[in-house]
């Protein structure tokens, strides 16, 4: 998106840029702005690209390198989910251990007193 909206502003830019200083410089900012973005484009894809290379040996296309980190993405936030669930149903689990505990312990004082 951010690159979509760099090529709009570029070409927006070309046919305005005749001359002046100013006018060059922000075209000069525009090309390396577009270039870091190419070049931050191209580490992404080398990245993904080789872990998620199918059976085919192809390479991924961008569409796909986006949705692989989607899918990453969702299954990170269920993991998470599922992580404090977990750790809610074992903090639960502790305290009725605790209670089962407690109260072993004072059938166990009952019992003394009886005998």
């Amino acid at each position: 998106q951010a690159e979509e909206e760099l090529k709009a502003a570029w070409s927006q830019q070309a046919g305005q840029l005749q001359g002046t200083g100013h006018r060059k410089a922000v075209f000069v900012s525009m090309c390396s702005s577009l270039l870091q973005l190419e070049s931050f484009k191209c580490q992404v894809m080398q990245v993904c690209s080789p872990s998620a290379v199918g059976s085919t040996g192809r390479s991924l296309t961008e569409q796909q390198v986006i949705e692989k980190i989607r899918q990453i993405s969702d299954e990170k936030q269920q993991s998470h989910e599922r992580e404090k669930s977990l750790q809610k149903e074992l903090s639960s689990r502790l305290a009725k251990e605790r209670e089962v505990s407690a109260n072993i312990e004072v059938f166990q004082s009952s019992l003394q007193k009886l005998q």
